[in-house]
């Protein structure tokens, strides 16, 4: 599994998809609460399917610092990157 930031955005957004009841188009600048109007169970469900996915932990006050679809890719990625150091 790759984890450059595009290959994270791709990922994120196929884990998005099921909670993207609108179908907007999900950019990096999607804020994923806001925009995809999601309640805050959703968006644990969702950051459990993200950790899963990159055996990663994201605590949850770092979380109140992320809103973007883009700030995730690059905090996700952070956290990988230095896993592989």
């Amino acid at each position: 599994m790759s984890a450059e930031p595009d290959d994270i955005f791709r990922d994120i957004c196929a884990l998005l998809q099921p909670l993207n009841k609108e179908g907007i188009e999900l950019t990096r600048e999607t804020r994923i609460s806001a925009d995809l109007n999601v309640d805050s169970m959703a968006i644990m469900d969702f950051i459990m399917e993200v950790e899963d996915r990159y055996d990663i932990d994201i605590p949850l006050n770092d979380l109140s610092d992320i809103y973007s679809i883009d700030q995730l890719v690059h905090y996700v990625h952070g956290l990988v990157s230095r896993k592989k150091a």
